[in-house]
């Protein structure tokens, strides 16, 4: 059980790498869709790709299965966790409605699509590594790991409930620095503004 929530972790990350990567290449306006905790995780890809990881011993021997699997488990994970984003925190990381085939906006078939190469990718080429990496970090150290997580994931619902808005979470974006103040008075209107 302790090596499953490593990889969680292990695979949250990457999908925020994954995001962070895919929005800074897309030049999106909103500069990810990194999902719910402070830390650099993304737990919709985490959550995905467990579900692909619980199959994957009986699918491993059949990527079109393991593909089409990979597809159906993270698109149900993707769409739960839009589900109890917007219900429960009432925010929103992501909108698909531009995107052709979607349902209500939450999951779209050309991310399904992705989620295939992601689940062979996962299955094939990084569990092996994954799997070694969980093994190799200490047993007392997921206590602490789990605990900290728990307490990002209550400070996170706190922020997002108040604010009603993902943005609070972008604490690595590059924002403008602040450039001091100067009174100035606007010659049309007369006004002066700060």
């Amino acid at each position: 059980m302790r090596e499953w929530f490593w990889y969680a972790v292990f695979y949250s990350f990457l999908g925020f790498l994954l995001e962070v990567a895919y929005a800074r290449a897309a030049r999106l306006d909103k500069r990810d869709r990194k999902c719910f905790y402070f830390l650099p995780l993304c737990p919709v890809y985490g959550l995905g790709a467990l579900l692909i990881l619980a199959l994957a011993p009986l699918l491993a021997g059949r990527p079109v299965l393991l593909a089409l699997w990979s597809a159906a488990a993270a698109t149900g994970a993707e769409y739960a966790m839009s589900l109890f984003y917007e219900k429960l925190l009432r925010v929103s990381f992501w909108d698909y409605s531009g995107l052709p085939w979607n349902l209500g906006g939450r999951v779209c078939l050309p991310f399904s699509l992705c989620w295939c190469g992601l689940g062979l990718l996962t299955v094939y080429g990084l569990h092996p590594l994954a799997a070694a990496l969980a093994a190799a970090i200490p047993a007392w150290l997921t206590l602490p790991a789990a605990l900290l997580l728990g307490a990002d994931a209550l400070w996170t619902a706190v922020v997002l409930h108040r604010t009603g808005s993902t943005d609070a979470l972008l604490w690595y974006a590059r924002r403008p620095r602040r450039q001091a103040r100067a009174v100035r008075g606007d010659k049309k209107s007369g006004i002066i503004g700060i």
